[in-house]
């Protein structure tokens, strides 16, 4: 547990940290115009909360996948509990709702440009590369997941696996 906690913190920095933090701030080096302020609120709300889902989804990996989520040191186990209960990306979600809250603190519609092109390239990985991967990987734990919880908009109540889900244990719930 220790290696993949270690492996999910270098990723965390190398990944998120460089598409959320620091390409951000080469964009703008955090200069911005005025925001009106209930707008300023609505942005560092998007870009707490999406800090919170992204740490939450990270140890999530390590207590309950037994890795990390670098394709180089994937999960032993399928991750679908907590926030994975509601939607299948919560990473992705959480990442772009960081860059938009920067867009709306700082003022900067570059921000909301680069996160839709953001969004376009996490849309092609995850069809590309990460589903076809957890599935041969995976396989039907993976399809009945996938048929039950939605990929980008969350579910309004969280998924419970039942028998014809395979029984998959989506650990405690958070």
């Amino acid at each position: 547990m220790v290696g993949a906690a270690l492996g999910s913190f270098a990723f965390l920095l190398l990944a998120p940290g460089l598409v959320a933090g620091a390409l951000p701030w080469m964009i703008t080096g955090w200069r911005g115009g005025r925001s009106p302020w209930p707008l300023k609120v609505l942005g560092f709300t998007l870009v707490v909360a999406g800090t919170l889902v992204l740490l939450s989804a990270f140890v999530r990996f390590v207590t309950e996948g037994s890795g990390t989520p670098a394709p180089v040191a994937p999960t032993r186990r399928l991750v679908v509990g907590g926030l994975y209960r509601y939607v299948r990306n919560p990473m992705y979600l959480a990442v772009l709702a960081i860059i938009v809250g920067q867009a709306i603190v700082l003022w900067r519609p570059i921000l909301a440009g680069y996160a839709a092109v953001i969004a376009l390239a996490f849309f092609a990985f995850v069809r590309g590369y990460e589903e076809p991967t957890l599935e041969r990987t995976f396989g039907e734990e993976f399809v009945a997941y996938r048929g039950a919880v939605p990929g980008w908009w969350p579910r309004l109540h969280p998924w419970t696996p039942t028998d014809l889900d395979l029984d998959l244990d989506p650990g405690p719930v958070c």
